[in-house]
């Protein structure tokens, strides 16, 4: 899995690329504190040929957003997320992304 950021000069934004390796995967979105955990407002990642799922989002910067992603129906933290913190509703780890 893999993390892209790209810091706008012009605006306070920062375009966040999601790319995550899952040939198998019919399915693959990122929920977090950025949609409101809300599966309406889930990022879906698109499927490339190589099998990678991949999207962008642009995030307000200098700030810390948890999230997930949700691979047909289960969550796995990205291992190159910047931290992880606990989360009691969920009973798991959630990654944080700092920008």
């Amino acid at each position: 899995m893999a993390i892209t950021k790209k810091y706008l000069k012009s605006k306070p934004i920062c375009k966040v690329t999601f790319a995550v390796p899952a040939e198998e995967a019919k399915k693959v979105e990122v929920l977090g504190s950025f949609n409101d955990w809300s599966a309406k407002k889930a990022l879906k990642l698109k499927k490339l040929k190589n099998g990678t799922f991949k999207g962008t989002v642009d995030l307000e910067k200098d700030n810390s957003y948890e999230f997930r992603y949700l691979v047909d129906g289960t969550y796995v933290n990205d291992e190159q997320a910047d931290a992880y913190a606990w989360n009691d509703f969920a009973g798991a780890e959630n990654s944080v992304l700092n920008l």
